[in-house]
């Protein structure tokens, strides 16, 4: 190939690459209001086409080397759809809150960058040395872009869906801090012996000896530490629940005679999904404070924020026409349990 087809085709690839980075700056901002909302399956199947157009390309490279002219007809289309995908995505975006919001430039962007791999990477090629190279690193781009678009059927659709799925994601948060919180275990009458008789000098043999025996032992906690453990696991447990009710109520405003209602609701769920990840940060923190030494400050200050935020949870439930009561349930056992390892917390330091 001569350097003037090279030239000619990174001068069309550059063109493109700046029309679909300028493209990239309408998506990333807010649509009118007033713009007509699409549905997300127009988006899938832009998508599809997308993928084709990546299948094509890749069968550019299933024999020799292809014509640069027909390489750069493939490119032109292939960018000229890509940009549909975009503004067709910023179409739907109408209406959508944060979550959902992301939820979509995620998804679309890692369709944008998995082209831009393909397409720059096909170009390249045509330097000359990379020729043999390409053959085996095509079909790898090619399924990178069908990934990407076959991820877009299982992107959020909707408001209530995307902060559905994001508030599920909190609550396996939670519970895998559970089933941490639940692998902690008493110190052994054994072991206390054995501290109680072995002198310094013989327990730092023993702990350099074998570093995994340290990690065993911060497993284990005094009574008062196992029963500060033990509140907290009720904390996390009833956590799980209040979130569980909240999804639930979420999913119940799918239901609504009138979906076009739902818009209302919109900042009311996303002040609750945001509320609901602060409470993970939370339990994390008070997760991590229950290995021996366990840091009672530090859980005070981290259960003193819990309390805060299932207040305002409250509040934001009473917002909702469709809270149940088993929502607001779930908050006073929350709260009860909150208070108990508060009183737990103080008995334990008074002991101490």
């Amino acid at each position: 190939m001569g350097k003037a087809e090279r030239e000619r085709l990174n001068q069309s690839l550059s063109g493109h690459l700046n029309t679909i980075h300028e493209t990239l700056q309408v998506f990333d901002q807010t649509p009118a209001s007033s713009l007509d909302k699409l549905t997300w399956d127009v988006v899938v199947k832009m998508g599809d086409q997308v993928s084709k157009q990546a299948t094509i390309a890749g069968m550019l490279w299933t024999g020799e080397t292809p014509e640069a002219k027909a390489v750069e007809e493939n490119m032109a289309t292939y960018f000229n759809t890509l940009q549909g995908l975009l503004l067709l995505s910023h179409g739907n975006m109408v209406g959508a809150g944060p979550t959902l919001a992301s939820a979509i430039h995620s998804s679309i962007k890692q369709v944008v960058e998995c082209s831009f791999k393909l397409m720059m990477e096909t170009v390249s090629s045509f330097a000359g040395s990379r020729n043999k190279d390409l053959k085996p690193l095509v079909p790898q781009l090619v399924g990178a872009v069908w990934e990407a678009c076959t991820a877009l059927k299982k992107t959020p659709a909707s408001n209530i869906t995307a902060i559905g799925r994001a508030m599920t994601q909190v609550a396996v948060s939670v519970k895998d801090v559970l089933r941490e919180m639940e692998e902690l275990k008493p110190v052994s009458s054994n072991q206390t012996e054995e501290a109680s008789n072995d002198d310094a000098s013989h327990a730092e043999t023993r702990l350099g000896d074998n570093d995994s025996l340290s990690d065993d032992l911060g497993n284990d906690l005094s009574p008062e530490e196992m029963e500060v453990a033990q509140s907290a696991i009720g904390v996390v447990s009833e956590t799980v629940v209040l979130i569980k009710e909240l999804i639930r109520t979420i999913t119940g405003l799918l239901k609504q005679e009138k979906p076009e209602d739902i818009g209302n609701f919109v900042d009311t769920l996303e002040k609750l999904l945001k509320l609901c990840q602060e409470i993970g940060v939370q339990i994390d923190e008070l997760g991590a404070c229950l290995y021996p030494p366990q840091e009672f400050p530090a859980m005070k200050a981290a259960l003193e924020k819990f309390s805060s935020a299932i207040d305002k949870v409250w509040t934001e439930i009473e917002s909702l026409t469709s809270s149940s009561e088993a929502a607001f349930q779930a908050c006073n056992d929350l709260k009860r349990s909150l208070k108990q390892m508060e009183a737990t917390l103080v008995a334990v330091v008074l002991v101490i």
